[in-house]
């Protein structure tokens, strides 16, 4: 049976997944005849991404995960490092991707292209950030960590409680985020349209 912080784990880069996937479908699109809601879901799933993956699970991947793994099967260390790398400049990442969206909400089209090409290069970057998370950590960590590493890792990431991920309910502090990110954002993470 596999440890629970790996289903919590695969279940978190799921709804990141689809969160990304759905940013950049609405980058595409544009904001079309509502850019007021267009903008704001825009904002709203921007703060998720630096509220939940860069608070709560970043840190425990660096922390707990990685170190281990990297102890046990040195030929990881230096894509860990790197994978570390990444988490340290998650939080800047997601600011100056917040910073263009204002400059093209406030100053218009001619800010259009920028955001749009960061969003892009972000979206990349972060969709094979989590797949060398998934084909090369994760099976390495689940050949060498001991069920004592597990149950600590476990009960860190048990914490987690990512609504996004259909497995937990929500948070009432975050209940408006959620409800704008579902209402508005377009399939596979929300029911709107825009």
């Amino acid at each position: 049976m596999e440890p629970s912080s790996i289903h919590i784990i695969r279940d978190e880069h799921t709804a990141l997944a689809a969160m990304l996937r759905s940013l950049g479908m609405m980058v595409d699109r544009g904001p079309g005849a509502h850019p007021q809601n267009y903008f704001e879901v825009l904002r709203t799933m921007l703060f998720y991404i630096d509220e939940f993956p860069e608070r709560l699970h970043h840190p425990k991947e660096t922390e707990l995960l990685f170190p281990k793994v990297a102890e046990r099967v040195p030929e990881t260390a230096e894509l860990i490092a790197q994978l570390d790398r990444e988490h340290a400049l998650g939080e800047s990442n997601v600011r100056a991707l917040q910073h263009l969206l204002l400059a093209w909400e406030l100053l218009g089209e001619s800010r259009r292209e920028a955001f749009a090409a960061a969003a892009k290069r972000f979206l990349g970057f972060y969709l094979e950030h989590m797949r060398l998370e998934e084909t090369v950590i994760l099976p390495a960590a689940l050949k060498v960590l001991t069920a004592e590493d597990w149950k600590e890792i476990d009960a860190a990431f048990e914490t987690n409680c990512d609504p996004l991920t259909g497995q937990y309910p929500r948070d009432p502090m975050y209940e408006q985020l959620f409800t704008r990110i579902v209402n508005h954002a377009p399939a596979p993470i929300g029911l709107g349209e825009d």
